[in-house]
């Protein structure tokens, strides 16, 4: 079976156990039986979609390609990370508002209320600068831009802890 996947997938491929694969930004325009893309990847092929924008999402993701593909999976070293064992009831006061579903993915898995008006904070993806930034100024410091696929880092290990990160930092998360 051949397998193509888009650069920002592959990761997980070989996390998955899945070493034979081709990579290919649009992938309708290979001859591969199948496509590994992000859940919002839009593909005329036989596809998985997967997502990757939290650490269950991507432990998830990796579960289910080794199972479809019935292969062994790389260790994921997810014991030490911080971002899973934490009490985000402490976040549940905080008020936030958020563009994008992937960052809607992570505020919610941090634990963060998310509210459409009178927010405590503004989290946004880095391309909706322009779109917002009426918005972004009223408030202030009060505002996270995340780095986007296109901006991130291609391991979606290292992109989760990168936003996980930049999100702790500005809401003054403590876990």
């Amino acid at each position: 079976m051949k397998i193509v996947t888009t650069p920002m997938c592959k990761d997980v491929l070989k996390l998955a156990g899945i070493m034979e694969f081709d990579t290919n930004s649009y992938p309708d325009s290979t001859n591969a039986d199948i496509a590994v893309v992000l859940s919002e990847t839009d593909t005329t092929m036989k596809s998985v979609k997967i997502k990757l924008n939290t650490f269950t999402q991507i432990k998830t993701s990796v579960d289910m390609l080794q199972e479809m593909f019935d292969t062994s999976a790389m260790e994921l070293n997810f014991d030490n990370n911080k971002y899973l064992e934490f009490d985000r009831s402490k976040n549940r006061n905080i008020k936030v508002k958020v563009y994008s579903n992937f960052l809607r993915d992570i505020v919610a898995d941090l634990g963060f209320t998310i509210i459409y008006e009178d927010p405590d904070y503004l989290v946004y993806p880095d391309y909706m600068r322009d779109l917002l930034s009426n918005e972004i100024v009223t408030m202030g410091d009060r505002v996270v831009e995340i780095p986007s696929h296109k901006n991130a880092h291609k391991n979606p290990i290292k992109r989760a802890e990168t936003r996980y990160k930049l999100l702790e930092k500005k809401l003054c998360m403590k876990p």
